[in-house]
């Protein structure tokens, strides 16, 4: 059984949790993540430091209280034509993919966002299934101009 916690800029996790957040993200999103520093630009937008328009951060813990999944959603504060959400990060512990934590903080997620949710996500990401599964609909194709 896992149960799931949620942070933001009211409940706010100490900087320990925050570093363990950014590690856990860097080794299970493996080839599909970021770098640390950039992870860590993101927990700080989710928490709402340094008037960012915030978001949160899901936690799935199993029965020992050990982190096995987290989800990092940004609040865009636009709608219609920017989704009002962007799901950043969902990773799970690779020993314990499968066994429906992805999907416990899917559907969490869509609990506790309003309004329109987007997501990237590689072609040869094998989580696409599950996010069409909950809902998710392939509309564009990103292109990105970086400077």
């Amino acid at each position: 059984m896992f149960t799931v916690e949620k942070k933001d800029k009211n409940q706010q996790p100490n900087s320990t949790e925050v570093q363990y957040y950014v590690d856990f993200l860097y080794q299970h999103l493996e080839q599909y993540g970021d770098k640390r520093e950039d992870i860590k630009k993101a927990l700080d937008y989710a928490l709402g430091i340094d008037n960012k328009p915030g978001g949160f951060i899901l936690t799935a813990k199993d029965e020992q209280s050990k982190i096995v999944g987290i989800a990092v959603i940004l609040n865009t504060l636009m709608s219609g034509f920017i989704p009002d959400h962007i799901l950043v990060y969902i990773a799970t512990d690779s020993k314990v993919r499968g066994k429906g934590i992805g999907s416990l903080l899917m559907d969490q997620l869509k609990k506790e966002c309003s309004g329109a949710i987007a997501l990237h996500v590689e072609e040869s990401n094998p989580a696409q299934f599950l996010y069409e599964k909950k809902g998710f609909e392939k509309k564009y194709i990103e292109m990105r101009l970086n400077r």
